[in-house]
């Protein structure tokens, strides 16, 4: 853990925030959960398009992909928490072929009026600090790349884990800058100024350029892998483990003990 992070966690006492208030957008911890809230649904029509453009179109393979890897098969029941409009759990009926072993939970009703579009499966609104499902309910869990607008990782984290099975399991995708010097100047430059232009110019709208520009923040001002790994073992899981691709994206991986 790096010495602000750290110095962050001692301060919140048991507090695991991902990201400081990030006063650009919100002045205090109060409101930032409406400003992201009213920030997905404002740019909700847009958040498709704005993702093929920040993966370069590999994304709905890497989901499939990752989801099979990690052990999702046919038979089990699936979480997707923070689905969004839909990517993680479009790939999850595809490998489960049954669209009712696939539920889809998010906070945004911006984001689900999205996913409606595309799924026919349950999709719930709702937070991951309160997940509105009972205990053992699920075999596998995913969130992706939704662990920045959590309020409190400990909070969510052991959220996820109640609501496995025994021996359940829990997927966390995470964008982690690169490690190299130049591999981030070139990451920033791409996240914080070439793709919100790309975004505002092809979508003409100023709520999909400033989502771009704030998940950008997320990225730079996110907690550590390190002190993700310790709050998932800290809140219960065991067999923690993270992969890393291409140096930018992070796998977290977890099983509920059984």
């Amino acid at each position: 853990m790096n010495d602000e992070a750290r110095n962050r966690h001692d301060a919140a006492g048991t507090n695991t925030a991902p990201l400081p208030v990030l006063k650009k957008y919100y002045e205090s911890e109060s409101e930032r959960r409406p400003f992201v809230s009213a920030l997905f649904d404002n740019a909700a029509e847009h958040y498709d398009w704005v993702c093929g453009m920040g993966s370069l179109g590999s994304g709905g393979f890497y989901r499939r992909w990752v989801l099979t890897r990690s052990g999702l098969r046919v038979g089990m029941k699936f979480l997707d928490v923070a689905t969004g409009t839909g990517m993680i759990a479009r790939g999850a009926t595809r490998i489960l072929h049954e669209p009712g072993a696939v539920v889809g939970l998010d906070p945004s009703g911006g984001m689900l009026r999205e996913a409606r579009k595309t799924l026919a499966i349950p999709l719930v609104q709702g937070t991951v600090e309160e997940l509105p499902f009972a205990d053992g309910h699920f075999d596998f869990l995913c969130m992706g790349y939704a662990l920045r607008h959590m309020a409190d990782l400990g909070v969510a984290f052991r959220e996820c884990l109640r609501v496995l099975k025994p021996g359940g399991r829990v997927l966390i995708l995470e964008i982690t800058l690169p490690r190299s010097p130049l591999g981030r100047r070139f990451f920033r430059v791409y996240f914080e100024k070439v793709l919100p232009l790309i975004t505002r110019i092809s979508t003409r709208s100023a709520n999909a350029e400033l989502l771009m520009k704030y998940y950008w923040d997320t990225i730079a001002h996110c907690v550590p892998p390190d002190m993700i790994l310790g709050v998932l073992k800290s809140s219960g899981f065991v067999g923690i483990e993270r992969r890393v691709r291409g140096g930018l994206l992070s796998e977290y991986l977890g099983l509920k003990p059984a």
